[in-house]
């Protein structure tokens, strides 16, 4: 009987053709992190990192970082994932339940190296094959898995990552199972450290992770086959207590991310805000509400959601993406979210301090969420002349159930541009998503050095 890791991997090698549809996904997901990834290339979790290694990087090497120097493979993997999750403003991938193209993408970008020649409809099939992976890997231990307090960005985000790296490098099907076993000995990282720098780390770490397993493996490195699901193997460890395991596991014609999609993040912070975010504006403005009407917010979202939240009076910019109680406040009172709002400036303006102490959050029980993926969170305003208004999301925007346009993309990849202290036009962004028509993509082209080397605006 095959094991898991030989199914993913037989499954991943075997699907060679793609739709129109999955491949527009695989590129707007690429063009969104590469933007994120500029974003964060100043973040002080990607700065700390390059002081850390800074002899490493100052030898040069064979792959690009976002902050426009250069560095192996392993440590370009590390860096640029860092940059592209710094601000959680990367895409979610509800399958995983991890921020599966800030590894994925960075990951792959790495071992674009010096030299190295692709295409760019490659590149996306790579991309595809690793997140096809890490669906396939979350399924057997999520939600149990991440409930139990792992970052999966960290665990299954290395584990099927490494496959899509392997494929981008020409693994065959031994290689490609044997990359993902040893990420599989690499995964680790607990959803106790969000709100630090080192919940991006998670990120770059797992990049890191899938580029060291994949290279390894086509040198020759093995380890088990079956170690997802046999004694003392991840789901064993890593699993928590209602975990289902791969029985069940099947492969659709349709591809993942034509079935489930990614979810582009709208608003720059910790995802477990986002449909409760999107439920209050949508209530401020179908009801024209004005912040002197407002007595009280409740908020009731997931257990997991509601442990991620850590933060309701946060004392930095890390901190207040993982605080409900600001992002609200700073959504209701500004009608959105940008980059900007996310400074030590900007957390301590006294109006929204003011506003913060009147939304409350609270959780789901672990009765309502048994044997259910997904409840709607659900947000409720008390007037200050009595009135109660309800609003429920099950899905944010930017998911596949509420779409953002490609002008709306846009604008989210300029203000990255913006942020990231890039020129600030739409010729990046347009020439990104025609990276399918690219027939000669390498670490050496052009087009790579105007994306991730700095340009002072």
């Amino acid at each position: 009987m095959a094991t898991i890791l030989r199914k993913i991997a037989e499954q991943v090698l075997s699907r060679t053709t793609f739709s129109n549809v999955a491949m527009d996904r695989a590129r707007d997901a690429v063009v969104d992190t590469i933007g994120c990834m500029i974003a964060g290339s100043g973040d002080e979790s990607v700065g700390a990192l390059t002081r850390a290694f800074d002899g490493e990087i100052a030898r040069g090497g064979e792959a690009r970082l976002v902050t426009g120097c250069s560095a192996s493979p392993s440590f370009a993997a590390l860096i640029n994932a860092t940059a592209a999750h710094a601000l959680d403003f990367d895409d979610n991938f509800h399958p995983a339940r991890a921020h599966a193209s800030a590894v994925l993408v960075p990951a792959l970008l790495a071992v674009l190296t010096s030299g190295t020649v692709t295409s760019g409809r490659r590149f996306l099939e790579a991309y595809l094959a690793g997140l096809e992976a890490q669906a396939a890997v979350g399924f057997g231990v999520n939600p149990s898995h991440y409930n139990r307090g792992w970052h999966a960005t960290a665990t299954v985000g290395s584990i099927g990552a490494a496959a899509g790296v392997a494929r981008l490098l020409g693994a065959d099907e031994e290689s490609l199972t044997a990359a993902m076993s040893l990420a599989t000995s690499f995964a680790c990282g607990p959803k106790g450290q969000f709100g630090t720098t080192a919940k991006p780390l998670h990120a770059g770490i797992a990049a890191r992770n899938a580029v060291d397993a994949a290279r390894m493996a086509l040198a020759g490195m093995s380890g088990r086959a079956d170690i997802l699901e046999r004694p003392q193997g991840f789901l064993d460890l890593f699993g928590g207590d209602n975990a289902k395991g791969w029985e069940d596991l099947t492969f659709e014609e349709e591809h993942i991310i034509e079935s489930r999609g990614v979810v582009t993040k709208r608003h720059p912070c910790c995802a477990s805000t986002h449909r409760a975010i999107d439920a209050l504006l949508d209530l401020k403005q179908e009801h024209g509400l004005s912040a002197g009407d407002i007595a009280r917010i409740e908020t009731k979202v997931g257990i997991s959601a509601a442990r991620n939240l850590a933060y309701p009076d946060p004392t930095d910019e890390m901190q207040a993406r993982f605080s409900m109680q600001y992002c609200l406040a700073i959504a209701f009172l500004k009608g959105s979210l940008s980059l900007s709002d996310f400074t030590r400036q900007e957390i301590g303006r006294p109006e929204i301090r003011e506003f913060m102490p009147r939304i409350e959050m609270q959780s789901h029980s672990a009765d309502e969420e048994k044997g259910v993926e997904r409840l709607p969170h659900v947000v409720t305003v008390t007037m200050r002349g009595g009135r109660i208004l309800n609003k429920s999301r099950l899905h944010a925007k930017g998911s596949l159930e509420a779409p953002i346009s490609a002008h709306e993309r846009e604008v989210k990849f300029i203000d990255c541009l913006r942020w990231g202290n890039r020129n600030v036009s739409s010729a990046s962004f347009l020439q990104l998503r025609r990276l399918a028509d690219l027939e000669n993509l390498s670490g050496d082209d052009p087009f790579w050095s105007k994306i991730t080397g700095h340009q002072s605006s």
